[in-house]
C-alpha cells in the first residue's frame, strides 16, 4: 500500500504494533482530552490565500538559534522507541540527519545519549530533561549530552506529576526486560501559541508540538508566530513502518506538503509567512 499521508503510517502502527507498544504510544492521560484537542485545533483555524504571487521558486528552509534546518519540522523528545523499532533512537538520528532536521532526545531514551551522537555524527541533536530530584543526576545527564555535542537543552516544565495513562494501568506497561532506560544508569497547543507569542515580545524563538498531522498544519502555526513545529508520534509511526527509512519517508511527505500548502497561501518563502494569512473559524 502506497503511504500517501501521515494517518497512512498511523494505521500500520495500529495494526502491526504489539498491542501494549501501541496503547503507550497512542494514549494520553485520563481521557486523552488534550490529546484529541491539540488535532482538532488546527480545523479551527482557517486559510485567507494571497492570489497572483510568483511561487514558482520555493524556499521553506528555517533557523533554529542560528543553525539551518531544510524545513521547519522537528522531531519532538519522546521516549521508548525500540518498542517502535529495534535500532530505537539510533535509527530516529539518522533520518533526523538525513533529512537535515532537529531531532530532540528524550531523557527516557531505550539508547544512550553516547549511542545516538555516534549514530549521526554532526547532526543538530537537542536533549531533553525532566529535573530529577537528586539534582546530581541531572547535572551529570546535561554535562553527558554537552560533552557529546547536543547543542540545546530542553527542560520539561509542566510535569510536577505524571497523569493517569488509563491503557497503561489497564495492560500492566512495563518496559520489556531487554529494554532499560540506559540514560538514567549511574505541548503548546496551537490555541495557546498566540498568548505565547504575544507574551515574548520576539525575545526568545518559540517552537510548538502536538497535533502536527499534515503540512497545513506547519504553516497555520507558523503563521501564528511559531519558529518551528515539532512532532511525536508521527515520528514514531514512521519508525514502527520502516525504521529510519520510514521517518524519513514521514518527514518528506509533511515537507512536501508544507511546500505546497506555502504555495497555495501564496508564500515563497517562510519569511513571507504572516498572521495575516489565517483567521479562527466561528463554528
Amino acid at each position: 500500500m502506497a503511504m500517501v499521508c501521515l494517518s497512512d503510517f498511523e494505521a500500520y502502527a495500529k495494526k502491526y504494533l504489539p498491542k501494549i507498544a501501541w496503547d503507550f504510544f497512542a494514549a494520553g492521560a485520563d481521557d486523552c482530552s488534550t490529546r484529541d484537542e491539540n488535532i482538532l485545533a488546527y480545523k479551527r483555524i482557517c486559510f485567507r490565500p494571497r492570489m497572483l504571487r510568483d511561487v514558482s521558486m520555493m524556499d521553506i528552509r528555517t533557523k533554529l538559534l542560528g543553525t539551518e534546518i531544510s524545513f521547519p519540522v522537528g522531531i519532538a523528545p519522546t521516549g521508548f522507541h525500540q518498542l517502535a523499532w529495534p535500532d530505537g533512537e539510533k535509527s530516529t538520528a539518522r533520518a533526523a540527519k538525513a533529512m537535515s532536521t532537529c531531532y530532540i532526545a528524550s531523557t527516557y531514551s531505550t539508547c544512550t545519549l553516547e549511542e545516538i551522537s555516534a549514530a549521526a555524527p554532526g547532526s543538530l541533536r537537542w536533549f531533553q530533561l525532566y529535573i530529577h530530584r537528586n539534582r546530581a543526576v541531572s547535572q551529570q545527564l546535561i554535562q553527558r549530552a554537552e560533552a557529546l555535542g547536543f547543542q540545546g537543552l530542553v527542560l520539561t516544565a509542566d510535569l510536577p506529576y505524571t497523569g493517569k495513562r488509563r491503557d497503561d494501568v489497564r495492560n500492566g506497561f512495563r518496559l520489556p526486560p531487554h529494554m532499560k532506560l540506559k540514560n538514567l544508569e549511574g505541548a503548546f497547543e496551537v490555541d495557546a501559541l498566540v498568548e505565547v507569542v504575544e507574551a515574548v515580545q520576539g525575545r526568545v524563538e518559540v517552537y510548538l508540538d502536538g497535533g502536527i498531522r499534515k503540512g497545513s498544519d506547519v504553516l497555520k502555526a507558523l503563521a501564528l508566530g511559531a519558529k518551528c513545529v515539532f512532532i511525536g508520534r508521527p515520528a514514531l509511526w514512521g519508525l514502527a513502518y520502516k525504521g529510519e527509512e520510514g521517518l524519513q519517508e514521514v518527514l518528506r511527505i509533511l515537507q512536501d506538503e508544507f511546500r505546497l500548502s506555502m504555495a497555495l497561501a501564496g508564500c515563497a518563502s517562510v519569511s513571507e509567512i504572516g498572521r495575516h494569512l489565517v483567521q479562527f473559524s466561528k463554528l
